[in-house]
């Protein structure tokens, strides 16, 4: 099993690429595009299927990032209010990115509207042969994301060094 994508909500398409590609670095595969209730195409007819009858359209970005693994964005025309994660429901609450410019990074989500949600932690800090840091933050619509200085093996394999 491979990770392909994590699909986001976001309340405003154009920020979001400029979010996700000026702070985060990820590249554009399809940039902002109109997606419209229609029963005519095979796409149509499975947004009908995913989003219920009535849906009023949205807008849908696709970026991806450095290792090849998507992000697809969502706009919707209706139904739009601020995410507010609630760690008492079942379901993904955060993805996670990982970077060589930790700290950049950190300073450009801020630059570009998002939030730093805590202090930058060292998951071995009385180790420094093992330097893996990490920190939650969120994009400038609420979604969650965590961001790594190295791979998911090496912040957590017992017999990293």
């Amino acid at each position: 099993m491979k990770m392909n994508h994590v699909g986001i909500m976001v309340g405003d398409m154009d920020k979001a690429v400029e979010f996700y590609t000026k702070a985060l670095g990820l590249n554009i595969v399809m940039n902002n595009t109109k997606v419209i209730e229609e029963r005519e195409t095979a796409i149509g007819r499975m947004c009908i299927a995913v989003f219920g009858e009535g849906f009023k359209g949205f807008n849908i970005a696709h970026l991806v990032t450095s290792d090849g693994i998507g992000v697809e964005m969502f706009e919707m025309k209706e139904r739009q209010q601020r995410h507010e994660v609630d760690f008492s429901r079942l379901g993904i609450f955060h993805f996670c990115l990982q970077t060589d410019d930790f700290e950049g990074a950190i300073a450009r989500t801020e630059q570009y509207g998002g939030k730093v949600r805590m202090d930058i932690m060292r998951y071995h800090p009385e180790d420094d042969s093992k330097p893996q840091k990490m920190v939650y933050l969120e994009d400038p619509f609420g979604n969650l994301f965590e961001l790594y200085s190295h791979t998911y093996e090496e912040t957590y394999a017992s017999d990293y060094s």
